[in-house]
């Protein structure tokens, strides 16, 4: 499959280097194709991977991944063009600084934002409740880290589930895209967790436990 990624920071990164390892094409969306940090991850991403313009990135295959910080995101979106029909894959945190809480309108969510400035995208919220190390190793003594997904296309949930499984995470669907409201403020749980209880941000992960 062919993957554009907005982004080529620590989740982009992660993600990236995954896919392209497992056989998928890889198209970093960037800035400065040539800037010594690029050249870099391309060399850890291997043949599968490349790197061009937001807007190549975006045209580049039918999935995209927005792994930009929340602060970029609508200039990335109107870099990247026409989304229309794309499997549009949203990780961002729209955390608050000081994690007093989220940054989006009262009653909205990140990735409801994202999908009334790409119209037509099929987005779906997914990979913002785990660490970009946990996409890189997903194992911890208790199992494999859980993903938790939502969105309103059935088929777009379908192909990130398997992009999900993958890399060894476990996919957990949560519903329709106005679910993200809940899978933000997991995000944001995680993140609180992290910066205060007796862990590192690389090493809290959530997982289902069912009997």
């Amino acid at each position: 499959m062919r993957i554009g990624i907005i982004g080529a920071g620590m989740v982009g990164g992660a993600l990236g280097k995954r896919w392209a390892s497992l056989g998928h094409q890889v198209l970093f969306g960037v800035r400065d194709p040539a800037a010594p940090k690029v050249k870099q991850l391309l060399a850890d991403a291997g043949p599968n991977a490349c790197a061009g313009s937001v807007a190549e990135a975006a045209a580049f295959g039918p999935v995209v991944v927005l792994a930009v910080p929340w602060s970029a995101a609508r200039e990335a979106i109107q870099a990247a063009g026409d989304l229309t029909g794309k499997i549009l894959i949203d990780p961002t945190s729209p955390i608050k600084r000081d994690l007093s809480g989220l940054d989006v309108p009262e009653g909205s969510s990140a990735a409801e934002q994202i999908a009334a400035w790409a119209p037509g995208a099929r987005v779906v919220k997914a990979f913002n409740t785990v660490s970009h190390t946990a996409m890189t190793d997903p194992r911890f003594p208790e199992g494999n880290a859980s993903v938790f997904y939502a969105g309103d296309d059935d088929e777009a949930k379908r192909v990130v589930a398997e992009l999900i499984s993958e890399i060894g995470l476990t996919p957990e669907e949560c519903g329709p895209l106005a679910n993200a409201r809940l899978l933000e403020v997991v995000g944001l749980l995680r993140m609180y967790l992290a910066a205060y209880a007796p862990a590192s941000v690389t090493g809290v992960a959530f997982r289902v436990l069912r009997r």
